[in-house]
């Protein structure tokens, strides 16, 4: 595979990974198995780009006072965990199995989604009392509507669970499993959507390096992949963050569920043999 086509891929999913919240891997695995490249050693690249995909967009983010760290670095604990047992068992499974429940996973996460297209935010007024001693209040400028935003994160009692489990699938899968993340601190916890998306970018990384390491020593990195899809999705990452700013909460999630949609029916299609 050409350095050209492999850091041009790269770019669309820093991309779309930096504007869903998602990490690029959610795109790169597909395109990846699609170009001949073994599932396995594509879901390991995929997870090691995630890494570049979290560290050009959630800086931006942070930066730009959207990010709330300290919800961030709570669920961070359980993600990683998740992770490091999410790749083991990957390391020991049946290939066919994994792209079926790559789609899964993003089809299941669209239809909660899908549900809820048309539910506008609103802010949580009584946060439960753990969330409360947690602190997770936060507050940004929305430039789309010209006005700070005021929220507060509630049931981080049930966050922490649900961010093992998503941490568990992206180890498992190498997409970051930003889908699952935003999905949990957009429904779960009561964060406006762009926040639940810029809290995942900081969230996946974390959660990426702990399934990489795992991965690495199983010795499915290619080194010569490395190089192109780091450089691309970084590049790709800089660019999205530049554009989610500017789109309204609703806007965000709309973009969300055309990429998971067109991404969940195809692995799954592809697992049960009906395409190559």
């Amino acid at each position: 595979m050409s350095f050209e086509v492999l850091f041009g891929i790269s770019i669309i999913a820093g991309f779309i990974g930096a504007m869903s919240g998602m990490g690029g891997g959610v795109l790169l695995v597909p395109a990846l198995t699609l170009l001949g490249v073994d599932i396995k050693h594509a879901i390991a690249i995929s997870i090691l780009s995630v890494i570049a995909t979290s560290s050009g967009a959630a800086s931006a983010y942070v930066r730009d006072r959207i990010t709330n760290l300290k919800v961030g670095m709570f669920l961070e604990m359980f993600t990683i965990v998740g992770a490091l047992i999410g790749a083991a068992i990957t390391v020991a499974s049946n290939t066919q199995i994994l792209f079926i429940l790559f789609g899964m996973i993003l089809l299941i996460t669209w239809g909660t989604l899908f549900i809820r297209r048309n539910e506008v935010w609103k802010a949580v007024l009584h946060p439960d009392r753990f969330s409360r001693w947690l602190n997770l209040k936060g507050k940004y400028f929305d430039q789309a509507v010209g006005e700070t935003i005021d929220y507060a994160g509630t049931r981080a009692y049930l966050g922490g669970p649900l961010m093992f489990g998503a941490g568990m699938i992206a180890g498992l899968l190498g997409i970051g499993a930003g889908a699952l993340k935003v999905l949990i601190l957009d429904i779960a916890m009561g964060l406006p959507p762009k926040v639940s998306t810029t809290t995942s970018n900081l969230i996946i990384g974390v959660t990426a390096l702990a399934g990489t390491s795992v991965y690495l020593a199983a010795g499915l990195i290619d080194p010569g992949f490395v190089a192109p899809v780091i450089l691309g999705i970084l590049l790709g990452a800089f660019i999205g963050t530049r554009v989610l700013v500017r789109l309204t909460n609703q806007g965000v999630r709309r973009f969300f569920l055309v990429v998971l949609l067109i991404l969940g029916v195809e692995m799954i299609l592809r697992g049960l043999g009906v395409i190559a």
